[in-house]
């Protein structure tokens, strides 16, 4: 991935590159220089920026084409994952099996608090691409706490199932919940959303930078909303 560097380049390469081919109608709009920056792709005059993770690498790139310049920040939720892992030994076979998670487009706010008070800007628009996905992993011992010894390799575009497109904060109220009270807090939201209570709190800070939503005040010691 372009932004990225060591292991999160090589665990991104694939979806990335498939995800620029998906958007590009030819050759030539891949990899264009824009002031100093390389852009994924470059149709007419919208720039298109694909970012599988990690917005905080791309930051100072969005602040400084936006002022001048459209863009749609693109960014992939599995909606269904395939896990690979390869053989740890000889002899063993690869192993394939559906992940029981799914992801939805409030996922998109893990990242977006590096910058959420770029969906205020007219230039400036985030497009959730709906996939199917294949997380390709290989066994690393015990050294890795996590995932009880297992690291992601890349992960693989099986194909696109949809697009979401945000233009403004108020379209990104979309993502809250039909039902939520017309002052809520985290705990509120996260309860509707069926999410944890930390990416609630994140989406939360994330739609009142963008001027979303409003803190009106305190219920305890939460922090009370309201669109």
């Amino acid at each position: 991935m372009g932004e990225m560097n060591g292991i999160g380049q090589l665990n991104e390469q694939h979806l990335h590159h498939a995800l620029k081919m998906h958007y590009a109608t030819s050759p030539d709009q891949l990899e264009v220089q824009v002031e100093g920056w390389v852009v994924d792709v470059v149709q007419d005059s919208l720039l298109i920026e694909i970012q599988t993770g990690n917005f905080s690498a791309i930051k100072e790139k969005m602040a400084k084409l936006v002022a001048g310049h459209r863009i749609k920040l693109v960014y992939p939720i599995a909606v269904e994952k395939w896990l690979v892992k390869l053989p740890g030994k000889a002899g063993e076979a690869v192993s394939r099996r559906k992940s029981p998670k799914k992801e939805c487009a409030v996922a998109v706010f893990e990242e977006l608090v590096s910058f959420p008070v770029l969906l205020a800007e007219p230039n400036f628009s985030l497009e959730c691409v709906l996939v199917q996905e294949e997380e390709v992993r290989r066994y690393v011992g015990r050294r890795r706490w996590y995932r009880n010894g297992w690291e992601t390799v890349e992960k693989r575009l099986i194909t696109v199932l949809g697009h979401e497109l945000y233009e403004g904060p108020a379209q990104m109220l979309k993502m809250l919940p039909a039902d939520l009270p017309e002052a809520f807090t985290t705990a509120n939201l996260a309860d509707k959303l069926a999410i944890p209570r930390r990416l609630a709190q994140k989406m939360a800070y994330c739609l009142r930078e963008m001027g979303a939503i409003h803190q009106i005040g305190k219920q305890c010691r939460a922090n009370l909303y309201s669109k």
